[in-house]
């Protein structure tokens, strides 16, 4: 028990998981980001093949959060999770620790809640098909979370360097309104989506400018690393550029990085984050022909939203 009574949760991913709501985490960051900007920390230790990461974020008016997490290259084959850890919720007010929340639950829904919310600011009302490049455990989420959230989502069809993967997903989703379907040409996918969401590991681009249709909006999450990247130079320089957060992505990955180092942007060319976004009188898509494009780049204020958020939801 804490010091005033209340209890400290423990909240598993077993345990939360079925009663978290994609729409009330979207709007967890959409509130979140109503907020004054966050200050954000980051730790890493450790050789590349067994690095410990701390995230830290602090939000005036929400509190306190620290997610702390090993990331072991060679634990498939010892039959443990690549990624393991926790995050930590303080109270804004008194500093108590209120709830230490399984690291793998946190991320899956801040990182599909936070391209939906992308989305939501910057795709076409009227967008029917969503492309979902990747079929990994973040695609699965991604489905769910835009079909829930954008309810005018008819169809989604997923592409995988290897079909099968592809088409796995495709067979094993269940309670999906949209038209789900498993697709192997790329490039034809591209130009007949309204929104693309790309989840891949590529590090040379696997979206080409010349494939996307006018008024399209690409959402890109797979790139964290500085040599990591899934569009091309000339997508980049096409598109109306928005991140996240500029603080963790401008100068941190590759998807920004590599096209300002050829010279196809510049740093002033993103737009906007979030923080921008949110607001009433934000620049956002100017007409139904434009190309927008959402870089999902995460980081710990996103972490401590949606940590906050789930606290809540499993206290009431």
């Amino acid at each position: 028990m804490m010091s005033n009574g209340s209890a400290l949760q423990f909240l598993s991913y077993e345990a939360a998981i079925g009663r978290l709501d994609w729409f009330d985490a979207v709007e967890a960051l959409r509130q979140g980001h109503a907020l004054p900007r966050a200050e954000i920390r980051d730790v890493f230790l450790g050789p590349p093949t067994g690095t410990m990461m701390s995230r830290s974020a602090y939000i005036e008016g929400l509190g306190y959060g620290a997610k702390t997490f090993t990331v072991f290259d060679g634990n498939a084959a010892r039959g443990l999770p690549t990624v393991q850890g926790a995050m930590l919720v303080f109270d804004k007010d008194d500093g108590r620790l209120q709830a230490i929340v399984d690291s793998p639950l946190v991320t899956e829904i801040k990182t599909a809640a936070d391209s939906v919310l992308g989305a939501s600011l910057l795709a076409r009302p009227e967008s029917r098909h969503l492309l979902v490049v990747g079929a990994g455990t973040v695609a699965t989420s991604l489905v769910r979370a835009y079909t829930a959230v954008l309810p005018g989502v008819e169809r989604v069809s997923v592409w995988s360097r290897r079909p099968e993967q592809a088409r796995e997903l495709v067979a094993n989703m269940s309670g999906i309104e949209a038209e789900l379907v498993a697709v192997e040409d790329l490039q034809d996918g591209v130009g007949q989506a309204d929104i693309i969401s790309s989840a891949t590991m590529a590090r040379q681009p696997v979206i080409r400018g010349d494939w996307v249709r006018p008024g399209t909006h690409v959402d890109l999450i797979g790139a964290f690393k500085a040599d990591m990247r899934e569009a091309d130079d000339a997508l980049m320089a096409r598109a109306a550029l928005f991140v996240d957060s500029r603080e963790t992505t401008l100068g941190h990955i590759g998807e920004l990085m590599l096209p300002i180092a050829s010279g196809a942007i510049t740093a002033e060319s993103v737009l906007g984050d979030l923080y921008d976004l949110v607001r009433p009188d934000a620049r956002r898509r100017l007409s139904n022909d434009e190309i927008t494009l959402f870089k999902n780049g995460g980081g710990a204020h996103l972490d401590l939203m949606i940590a906050s958020w789930i606290a809540r939801v499993m206290a009431g």
